[in-house]
């Protein structure tokens, strides 16, 4: 089987990457980057891995290498991506995939013209319990779709201690509601309309956060189905027995369905009536190599021989290069509705981008 020869650009969120790389026989690991020496010289030790290098663009002329995994700070994702499709590789960026849209239409022009793929590492989808959650959707079990609730609330208290999450950039709607917002499209692509409330919550405030960390959205899709969002991340969380960080829950016509993230934990009532409720336990190893549950490699395994097989099979992995940003226009909108305190449309921010149709 030819393997997937890749390079990692950031070395901080990358650290999942480089393990997911290392334990799989469908990646071959070439070469690994980051700006700063010492965070190099520490995954080198850590892994036992010493090809590293400094400069992003000595990887990108390193001829081995078939495709880029990007996990550097948001703000740089769409400069890293284009740097890498110019030199004809493949893109795997972590999410959220842009910081904004202005770069949307530049980026669809030149994956066109280079004929590269792009996947966008959402990597909630290739968690055990959402993975048997989408099966089951597909199989029927539950009949057709009636609303999604959705949601992720974790004590995220320690990322004040970070200088990078109290700058005006930093933003909980990005970085962590775009999880639970990627559920929602998932089984609804077509929102229409959000309408949302957010807060500073008082931990946030006296931690210095500049923008809210507090949320809940309403959603309305074209065919007039509904949806809903929640996130908070600045204190206590329910105990695990009790609720879990994130879950997605399906309500359907004969049935429902809930995927619990961190506790690898799924519930089903099919259209017989018949309740089952499964866990993968035995698996925690696979999915939680490191210290609590910070980073999840086990899931960057799943999504990067995803994206592995769909180059060598030749299909679409998803998200994708548009399925990506039409996930930043939902987010925007989000944002708008959070500053007009009004339902906003999704259309008209992809207006504004210049992204009609023809783009989308």
């Amino acid at each position: 089987m030819k393997k997937l020869k890749l390079g990692i650009l950031g070395l901080g969120e990358g650290r999942s990457t480089i393990s997911a790389s290392l334990h799989s026989d469908k990646i071959e690991l070439v070469q690994i980057c980051d700006r700063n020496l010492d965070l190099c010289k520490q995954r080198a030790k850590e892994f036992d891995f010493h090809n590293y290098t400094t400069n992003y663009e000595d990887m990108l002329a390193n001829p081995e290498i078939d495709a880029i995994g990007i996990y550097t700070p948001d703000v740089l994702h769409a400069q890293h991506i284009k740097m890498a499709m110019e030199r004809g590789k493949h893109v795997v960026c972590t999410k959220p995939l842009l910081n904004d849209l202005e770069e949307a239409k530049s980026l669809i022009k030149l994956q066109k013209k280079s004929g590269k793929r792009l996947f966008v590492g959402q990597s909630s989808r290739f968690f055990e319990p959402m993975k048997r959650q989408r099966e089951d959707f597909e199989k029927g079990l539950i009949g057709e779709l009636i609303t999604i609730e959705s949601y992720y609330n974790a004590d995220h208290r320690w990322f004040l201690s970070k200088p990078w999450s109290l700058e005006s950039s930093f933003k909980w709607l990005f970085g962590g509601l775009s999880h639970p917002v990627d559920f929602i499209r998932w089984y609804l692509p077509s929102i229409e309309e959000v309408m949302g409330y957010g807060t500073l919550s008082p931990n946030g405030k006296n931690g210095g956060l500049k923008n809210t960390d507090t949320h809940h959205f309403i959603f309305k899709a074209e065919d007039g189905r509904i949806a809903r969002v929640s996130g908070a991340y600045s204190g206590p969380v329910q105990p695990a027995l009790r609720d879990s960080e994130m879950s997605c829950i399906l309500r359907g016509t004969e049935g429902c369905s809930q995927g619990d993230y961190m506790e690898l934990r799924y519930a089903l009532t099919n259209k017989e009536g018949e309740e089952q409720v499964l866990t993968w336990e035995h698996k925690s190893k696979h999915y939680f190599r490191f210290e609590g549950k910070s980073h999840h490699a086990g899931e960057y395994n799943n999504y990067l021989e995803h994206f592995a097989d769909s180059i060598r099979e030749d299909f679409i992995a998803y998200p994708n290069l548009k399925e990506g940003i039409g996930t930043i226009a939902l987010l925007k909108t989000m944002e708008k509705s959070l500053q007009t305190g009004k339902p906003e449309k999704v259309a008209d921010i992809l207006k504004e981008n210049g992204l009609d149709a023809e783009w989308m």
